[in-house]
């Protein structure tokens, strides 16, 4: 019986935050065409942040949203046009001052699809022959501590707030010096679920037997539909950490509502504000991915999900009322079908 709901379609079944999001959704979409009704448009979340393209729901920039942080505050990254040559790459990294390994990623995207951590000359060139679209060479941060920290503020108040945050844990196995890798992979049910990712990665050392102890990284973003275990900590709110991620983000000139994506040395630093990484920086379109935690409840999930939509409603409608236009359904329409060829582009290169 244990056997039984080890396999993959249970393991969904049974653990919400593996179901498809618009699974999630679907019993919240009355409310949102409530809030629609209410702001006159169905992309009233397109004027939350006036900085970023469709306030960072859709089709935004990486490298635009970048060039909105302060210096420093980022990893050093370069912008790759499509077809980029080798020696050319090479060239953009030397300027920056970055080795292997590096971060690469499309510089339109979510979900993780397409990024990938380069170790190599001959893996660039390998993921040069395959991506269909503008990318980002980036640093790769190696603090090992990394989170989701949702932020808001209205645009009439001078400070905002954290309204939650979320730990991500790689997928990372210990070896016990018996089982092989494969083995230690198909034991957990999380990581199971990620094995043709995992096989791809790993193929040529899965049957490998880690010595006892050993760390063995095989999936290294902290992302949820990639095999990362988010858990709540948003308990780690206090005063300190406010008040430094309000400076941060109140010097984000248009920057109101959003997930900032951060690497940071230690809780104790990061608190100070020292020895952090801000990742990526996610608009409009962002989750409160603290709702992920295995111990929530979906209950608590939908809670959360209308909490910020609530806060979202109101920060875009007091935008609006300042001059920041809605997308009208006709563009909203366009951008929507632009995300998804890029999106279904990214899929079949299989990166």
């Amino acid at each position: 019986m244990r056997r039984i709901f080890h396999h993959p379609f249970f393991i969904r079944l049974f653990n919400w935050e593996y179901w498809n999001s618009t699974l999630v959704y679907l019993p919240l979409y009355p409310y949102w065409l409530w809030l629609s009704i209410r702001a006159r448009s169905f992309f009233f979340l397109t004027a939350a942040n006036p900085s970023i393209r469709n306030g960072g729901f859709i089709m935004e920039s990486k490298k635009d949203v970048y060039k909105l942080l302060p210096q420093g505050l980022y990893p050093a990254t370069c912008y790759c046009n499509q077809g980029i040559g080798i020696n050319e790459v090479l060239e953009l990294m030397n300027e920056i001052c970055i080795t292997f390994p590096v971060i690469a990623k499309p510089d339109y995207g979510e979900r993780g699809i397409g990024v990938k951590k380069i170790n190599s000359l001959d893996e660039l060139e390998t993921y040069l022959s395959h991506i269909p679209v503008p990318f980002l060479v980036q640093e790769y941060i190696e603090w090992e501590n990394e989170i989701g920290l949702f932020y808001c503020r209205m645009p009439d108040e001078k400070s905002g707030f954290i309204s939650g945050i979320v730990n991500k844990e790689p997928v990372v196995i210990i070896g016990d010096g018996i089982h092989t890798m494969a083995q230690l992979v198909k034991q957990n049910a999380r990581y199971l679920l990620q094995w043709k990712q995992i096989y791809k990665l790993h193929k040529e050392r899965l049957y490998d037997i880690p010595v006892n102890g050993e760390r063995v990284v095989l999936v290294p973003y902290g992302n949820h539909s990639r095999g990362s275990k988010f858990t709540d900590v948003s308990d780690k709110i206090t005063t300190q950490l406010t008040a430094t991620i309000d400076n941060i983000c109140r010097n984000i000139d248009g920057f109101y509502f959003g997930r900032l994506d951060i690497k940071f040395n230690s809780w104790e630093d990061f608190q100070a504000g020292k020895n952090y990484s801000i990742i990526e920086l996610n608009g409009s379109g962002s989750e409160p991915t603290h709702i992920y935690d295995p111990s929530h409840s979906i209950l608590f999930a939908w809670n959360e999900i209308v909490r910020h939509w609530n806060i979202l409603f109101r920060i875009c409608k007091a935008n609006n009322q300042k001059g920041t236009a809605y997308l009208t359904l006709q563009q909203g329409r366009k951008e929507i079908a632009a995300f998804k060829e890029i999106e279904a582009q990214l899929i079949s290169a299989n990166l």
